[in-house]
């Protein structure tokens, strides 16, 4: 996957090593942080682009984000593609969490569904839900869910 800073800037390292310097320099400038990751994706014809971020909030102080996007062409119900939006936050999360670990870095994870089931979107937050909580990260649904709802979904439309 390739990762990007908001700008456009492309990260040459792997993104591990980039979330521990990052980490690493805002506490040395006295920023308490947490980490919010998150997943949309867009429907265009035949292609589905996917957006996955992940959030640095500085305490009191706003934020910044990187970011990497991914495209496919297989046909998908809105659950398996609400569900993969998912997984490809979960799967990021598990990767960075021995880092997070180490620096005290609280996580969450946030899922861009709906919990009012007047939504499409509404029949995957169960099993969204069960798989996040299942891993053990801290769950959020929109409209808490600012990750996925506004972050990952301007870098899909």
């Amino acid at each position: 996957m390739e990762w990007r800073k908001f700008n456009g800037q492309k990260i040459h390292i792997p993104i591990e090593e980039m979330v521990d310097s990052v980490i690493q320099k805002e506490k040395n400038l006295g920023h308490r942080l947490k980490i919010c990751i998150g997943s949309d994706s867009q429907v265009k014809g035949k292609t589905t682009e996917f957006a996955t971020v992940i959030v640095f909030l500085r305490e009191k102080k706003g934020g910044f984000m990187y970011f990497c996007n991914e495209k496919t062409n297989a046909k998908m119900s809105i659950k398996e593609r609400m569900i993969r939006e998912v997984s490809s936050s979960v799967q990021l999360a598990y990767q960075l969490c021995p880092i997070l670990d180490r620096h005290q870095v609280e996580l969450e994870v946030h899922a861009d569904i709906n919990t009012d089931p007047s939504f499409k979107s509404n029949v995957a937050l169960k099993d969204a839900m069960g798989y996040i909580l299942g891993m053990g990260f801290v769950f959020k649904a929109k409209p808490d869910a600012f990750a996925s709802s506004y972050c990952a979904d301007r870098l899909v439309q």
